[in-house]
């Protein structure tokens, strides 16, 4: 398979796949899909994964995951800064990989994949081909 489809496939499931979550969280799935299906949902999840991090900055870890999520994701659909953003989205990706792993096991990451994710989004970082790309369509002065 042609490399640039494959580096294409890729921006676009973990790009929709941060935005799918994040419209989880904001209630825009319907409840009988949903994982969180709302903030306080989600953020309670978020406290139960990092026990270590002091409830007060739970809202504001779940602020940052989130705006990371949104950003990530549109630079990857779009392709701007590919290889930087794939590489942030890997160690995201990985954190929560791990953060789920260390406080309810192991097979809860495996299970949603978090880390095959986290090593898409780092394969992706390798992958220099350029197709379907903001940063070459304003190269080219278009």
């Amino acid at each position: 398979m042609n490399k640039k489809i494959i580096k294409l496939f890729l921006r676009l499931a973990i790009g929709l796949g941060f935005l799918s979550a994040v419209a989880d969280r904001f209630g825009l799935w319907p409840a009988e899909i949903s994982a969180w299906g709302n903030w306080e949902n989600f953020l309670n999840y978020t406290e139960a994964i990092n026990p270590l991090i002091p409830k007060m900055l739970i809202p504001t870890s779940g602020i940052i995951a989130t705006a990371a999520e949104v950003v990530f994701g549109i630079c990857l659909i779009i392709g701007f800064k590919t290889e930087l953003f794939a590489r942030l989205s890997g160690y995201l990706m990985l954190i929560f990989g791990l953060a789920i792993a260390f406080s309810s096991g192991i097979k809860g990451a495996l299970d949603y994949s978090v880390f095959a994710a986290s090593a898409g989004a780092f394969a992706l970082s390798t992958l220099h081909e350029k197709y379907l790309e903001l940063d070459v369509l304003l190269s080219n002065d278009i």
